[in-house]
């Protein structure tokens, strides 16, 4: 089998080039399009629309939703609309959302792996095509199914996706949902837990772990000048190593260094302190957590993901030349 390769997009192009872009994968091979909805920038939904509307074969994702500011049942509405567009492409990626933008816009993220559970629970019902009474602490729905007055009345085939982080969620992840969406900017010697606990997750419902699918979003940064691209990702690494010094540490990154970062970062860190703070981080641990450097370099930091359990490289594109970067990958990356 070829290998399977993902594209992920967040807000960094205007539209019209974006769904441009996805049109080249898709001519390039590409399996997928995850389409990200994190900050309070571009939501997933229309985007996911367009680049439905404008191809015929390229699977695309949500990369991912929340479950909190989507009721359960305009979520499955939403992807059920989604499935009239494009059949039998669309996945709904849906993940637990983070603070301080939640508590910022008055959602309290209280007992999130229930409220997880209960909306995965309900969405994968009504989108098939079940009529649902269900009275939970998150979701409650009485005598509820999609109404379909028009068009397809059969069960969708929407396959559900958990963008799990901590060990309990991704533990459910392997419970309940059709697969995990595996976090970018880890070395690949970090998703050894990740599998452990999807693994155990997906026992408790009497299934296997090759039965979950495990894409990986991974930061790529190609270009033929080195230098380029590595600088293309040192940015994103600062921001990363500063932020979220306890992943990174369990990435292998060294303690002495994520210290250095901490006393010239602040929260919320500075243009100018992200600048300065770029100087003290050397192209390895850029390479760590990212495949960044040339097609070559790229291509072989991405068979490490895979050899250590991602089943599908969603690549972020960093940098200027997206097509370079679909190129790159467009006969898979054995080679």
């Amino acid at each position: 089998m070829p290998d399977r390769v993902a594209m992920y997009l967040q807000d960094a192009h205007p539209l019209q080039d974006a769904i441009k872009y996805v049109q080249y994968a898709e001519s390039r091979g590409f399996e997928a399009v995850w389409q990200a909805e994190s900050r309070l920038v571009r939501d997933a939904i229309v985007p996911m629309a367009a680049f439905a509307a404008t191809t015929s074969r390229i699977k695309i994702g949500s990369g991912v939703i929340n479950n909190w500011t989507r009721n359960a049942a305009v979520i499955a509405a939403t992807f059920l609309t989604l499935d009239d567009l494009a059949p039998d492409r669309i996945i709904c990626g849906i993940g637990a959302w983070w603070d301080p933008l939640a508590k910022k816009v008055g959602i309290d993220r209280t007992k999130p792996l229930l409220a997880m559970r209960e909306v995965v629970s309900v969405v994968r019902e009504l989108l098939a095509r079940k009529r649902v009474t269900f009275h939970g602490e998150f979701v409650h729905l009485d005598d509820v199914e999609l109404d379909v007055v028009h068009g397809r009345k059969s069960a969708r085939n929407v396959p559900i996706y958990i963008g799990a982080t901590g060990p309990q969620m991704m533990t459910m992840t392997g419970e309940i949902a059709d697969g995990a969406v595996l976090n970018y900017l880890v070395s690949p010697a970090y998703n050894a837990a990740a599998l452990e606990q999807l693994e155990a997750g997906a026992k408790k419902a009497g299934k296997r772990l090759d039965d979950i699918d495990r894409p990986q979003l991974v930061v790529c940064s190609v270009d033929n000048d080195r230098k380029k691209a590595l600088d293309g990702a040192r940015k994103l690494v600062t921001q990363y190593l500063g932020q979220q010094p306890h992943i990174m540490k369990a990435s292998g990154v060294k303690q002495e260094l994520l210290d250095e970062i901490g006393q010239v970062l602040t929260w919320p860190a500075t243009e100018e302190q992200i600048l300065d703070a770029m100087k003290l981080v050397p192209d390895d641990v850029v390479q760590l957590i990212t495949a960044s450097g040339t097609p070559d370099e790229v291509k072989r930091k991405v068979r490490e993901y895979v050899s250590t359990g991602s089943t599908c490289p969603i690549l972020y594109p960093l940098g200027p030349d997206v097509r370079l970067m679909i190129d790159t990958f467009a006969n898979g990356y054995s080679s």
